[in-house]
């Protein structure tokens, strides 16, 4: 898609990275917000207005006429998304209770994953049949279609108690929770393009090769985030975290410093089963902790790990340049996760 519009309007790559960017800005930006909505109007209208968002925004971008309103577009589009992401894992921990709301927040992370495993595989095949203007309206059709079942389908659900204010939101233990989630979704994020970049230069693979298995490192966690809900209460939130996040460690320090291609493969595995396990568990603890903004409360969550895309792309490309190895950006991301598992295991001590 980028390389059509880039032909299409004339810009560079850098400029084609802005649009990525736009739309995690606003993303990010409308994870607190977006579930403080979902708190006092019901996740239920929040997510039907921001569908409709989604829809609306994708098919203007299909009619833009200049780079500049691609990139308008794309930041609003981020609002849409941010407000859904939210307002979605707010109606399943108001919708669901005890050990069947882990699970079934679980599959809410799946089937998040399993959309953008969707666009990945659908979005060239659209280009090829429609074009760039006909992809992105199909994708607003899509979102059209996911708003019809949506509204004809989905059971209103009472969200009790709703806080007054914000207060108190930014607090050491959803922090930490914020850290799990930059050591675990932030993290796959990042990692994916550096394993494309070490299969192709250490194994030679084809570039089609080495991105199917770079993309397989986040696709793993359609498995490894409902079965992080089940284990949940099986081993505990404090030693589930640990456990993920060790995973964590041991691959990413295995992929910089393995050069054989099987233990590489199977620390991929380990780096996609870890960053999965930790997303039911992190994300309905924070709206225990704050039952009365509980979206606003996962909200934060996941907007400090975005964080960990937005600033640790281009720190651990820096690191990359000044070291002249990208291997040193995996040892770099596993002391970060090493760090994060430590700090869970001490923190959560008295916390099943």
């Amino acid at each position: 898609m980028s390389a059509a519009l880039r032909g299409e309007f004339g810009f560079d790559q850098a400029a084609a990275g802005l649009l990525t960017t736009a739309i995690f800005l606003t993303h990010a930006a409308m994870q607190i917000p977006g579930g403080r909505l979902a708190d006092r109007l019901g996740p239920g209208r929040v997510m039907t207005v921001a569908l409709a968002w989604i829809a609306l925004a994708n098919i203007a971008i299909a009619f833009s006429g200049a780079y500049w309103q691609l990139l308008f577009w794309k930041a609003v589009t981020g609002i849409g998304s941010g407000a859904c992401f939210t307002s979605g894992a707010r109606y399943v921990f108001a919708a669901y209770q005890g050990k069947s709301l882990q699970m079934a927040q679980g599959l809410f992370g799946a089937a998040a994953l399993m959309g953008s495993g969707f666009v990945i595989f659908a979005v060239p095949q659209l280009l090829e049949a429609l074009g760039w203007r006909g992809a992105f309206g199909a994708c607003g059709g899509l979102a059209l279609l996911a708003l019809t079942i949506w509204v004809s389908l989905a059971p209103a659900v009472p969200t009790g108690h709703v806080a007054p204010s914000l207060s108190g939101l930014f607090s050491r233990k959803l922090l930490l929770l914020g850290m799990v989630q930059m050591a675990s979704f932030g993290l796959v994020i990042v990692v994916g393009s550096w394993i494309t970049s070490l299969l192709r230069t250490v194994y030679h693979m084809p570039l089609k090769t080495a991105g199917l298995l770079g993309s397989a490192v986040l696709m793993l966690g359609i498995v490894s985030r409902p079965l992080g809900g089940w284990l949940v209460p099986v081993l505990g939130i404090r030693k589930l975290l640990t456990l993920a996040l060790g995973l964590n460690a041991m691959a990413c320090v295995t992929l910089g410093h393995s050069e054989s291609l099987p233990l590489t493969l199977a620390a991929i595995v380990m780096l996609g089963i870890g960053c999965g396990l930790p997303y039911a568990g992190i994300f309905n603890r924070a709206a225990m902790e704050f039952p009365g903004r509980a979206g606003a409360a996962m909200g934060l969550v996941n907007m400090v790990g975005i964080v960990m895309i937005l600033g640790g792309a281009p720190a651990v490309g820096w690191l990359a340049d000044l070291t002249g190895t990208f291997r040193s950006s995996f040892f770099a991301l596993g002391g970060f996760s090493l760090v994060a598992a430590l700090t869970v295991a001490v923190t959560m001590r008295k916390e099943r």
